[in-house]
């Protein structure tokens, strides 16, 4: 531990992970650095992970894999293990395993959390170490820069007081997706704010650069707006209408005016299909403006507002993908990208 590091009874950190290799690495390492305690959850992990870990003097949690594995349950189980120590800290930092700690971060959120008794967490920003490498990653990169100042939900990667998690029962270990979101808005409805600092938190490593993954990640995310906004209706009710719209309602005009065209009113099916491609390109143009005007350069804004535009199919494909295994009764297993 470095001079920085500080004391298990303020601050401990909680790090998840399978698999993640060099990434795992940098983030124990960065977090040994500034934290005394940390405890790695991993979740069956096939690389040398776990004696990496426990190389560094981390507290290693294994799951049982024979239960079916979220990161709500692997964060779960690290808080627990923290629990079980005589040094019960003030707060918990989460992180994901292909994340690093930018250095000073935690010194800065125990301090605003110490100035702010009525937060339950805060949060930072989240880059990735290499947008360039791909066109997802750099999507990724876009994604986690969000306006600082109070907010509703945050990611994975945030620092709790342990008060409020113990209050709130933690996070849903059912959720595959989404887990983070969820566990926020029951910390705002039992009366935590929470809060995005306007300062660096996490590096991060997508490592996307197929269109499987990032299709399979699209899938993963639709899967979240179904099975959270069951459990609160009011949210993400925009990307689940979105989806309604552009993934179902208008591929059946389309399909529509294709068959009207075979009946031999080609003109009528023609108009009705075309309507359907100019809705499509009015919403690619208007999410590229967006992202424009958010400071992406024009070339990279229209070439991401593709992928924005088509992910209404993947994401419809989550949302089936739930609904069906819940009226199925089946148990919501994690879908994974990488």
């Amino acid at each position: 531990m470095t001079s920085a590091a500080l004391p298990a009874n303020k601050v401990a950190a909680v790090a998840i992970g399978r698999n993640e290799g060099d990434r795992l690495k940098r983030c124990l390492t960065s977090l040994t650095q500034q934290v005394e305690r940390v405890v790695y959850v991993d979740s069956g992990s096939r690389d040398d992970s776990v004696a990496f870990a426990r190389s560094l003097g981390v507290q290693v949690v294994e799951l049982d894999m024979t239960r079916p594995f979220t990161a709500a349950r692997a964060r779960n189980a690290g808080f627990a293990a923290l629990m079980a120590d005589e040094a019960l800290p003030e707060y918990v930092q989460f992180v994901d395993g292909d994340c690093a700690i930018v250095d000073g971060w935690i010194a800065v959120a125990v301090a605003h959390l110490d100035g702010q008794p009525s937060l339950g967490l805060v949060t930072g920003w989240r880059a990735e170490i290499a947008p360039e490498r791909s066109v997802y990653n750099a999507m990724c990169d876009v994604e986690w820069h969000r306006p600082a100042g109070p907010i509703t939900a945050c990611g994975g990667d945030m620092m709790v007081r342990r008060s409020a998690f113990e209050g709130v029962g933690g996070l849903n270990p059912d959720l595959i997706a989404g887990e983070d979101e969820e566990f926020c808005l029951r910390l705002g409805q039992a009366g935590w704010g929470l809060e995005r600092l306007p300062l660096p938190m996490t590096s991060h490593d997508a490592a996307m650069t197929r269109f499987s993954e990032w299709w399979q990640r699209a899938v993963r995310a639709g899967h979240a707006f179904a099975q959270i906004g069951r459990m609160h209706p009011a949210h993400f009710r925009a990307e689940r209408r979105r989806i309604a719209l552009y993934g179902v309602a208008l591929p059946l005009v389309f399909l529509a005016g294709f068959l009207i065209a075979l009946s031999g009113r080609a003109f009528l099916g023609l108009m009705l299909s075309m309507m359907v491609l100019m809705i499509y390109a009015l919403s690619w143009l208007r999410t590229m403006q967006g992202l424009n005007r958010n400071g992406l350069p024009a070339g990279k804004s229209a070439h991401h507002a593709i992928f924005l535009t088509l992910s209404k199919f993947p994401n419809l494909i989550g949302v089936l993908t739930y609904h069906s295994r819940r009226l199925r009764q089946r148990e919501m297993r994690l879908i994974e990208y990488k």
